[in-house]
């Protein structure tokens, strides 16, 4: 056992057990960043205690107040300024169409104001943390099926 050891790299001791080894790299979606913002925005909003919770189901009652919050009222940049709840329904196209018109009025009624262009409010596709990888998933599962199955 010793001089197999002494002749197998760290990583294929790692498969034998089945240890997935981690590599943390930019723009993966398992990745410390991701967990981090979060915590970020749990920790800077308003209601958060700033001496820690007096027990767990004050911190657990907290999180689902956040967690509500965050999907029905926070409105995130990566999907044209809504809520996550309001993309499923539906709403992500009308709310940024109707934004737009009133962003132009207001440009029209006072254009002293505005130096430059609005945002974009155009409708967002597809969201995707890794849209590199996920090209490369499929590309793999794709050329996978294409492949005979061993016998």
């Amino acid at each position: 056992m010793v001089e197999t050891l002494k002749a197998t790299t760290l990583l294929a001791m790692l498969h034998w057990p089945g240890i997935k080894p981690y590599y943390s790299r930019p723009r993966v979606s398992d990745d410390n960043v991701y967990a981090e913002a979060l915590v970020h925005t749990a920790k800077h909003r308003p209601e958060f205690p700033a001496r820690g919770f007096e027990n767990i189901d004050q911190g657990r009652l907290w999180g689902s107040d956040f967690v509500r919050w965050y999907n029905t009222e926070q409105r995130h940049s990566g999907i044209r300024h809504v809520a996550p709840e309001q993309r499923h329904a539906g709403d992500d196209e009308a709310l940024p169409a109707a934004r737009h018109s009133l962003f132009h009025e207001a440009r029209a009624k006072h254009r002293a104001h505005w130096s430059r262009h609005t945002r974009n409010w155009s409708p967002v596709a597809a969201v995707t943390l890794n849209p590199e990888r996920d090209g490369v998933v499929a590309a793999v599962t794709t050329s996978s099926k294409s492949m005979p199955m061993a016998a």
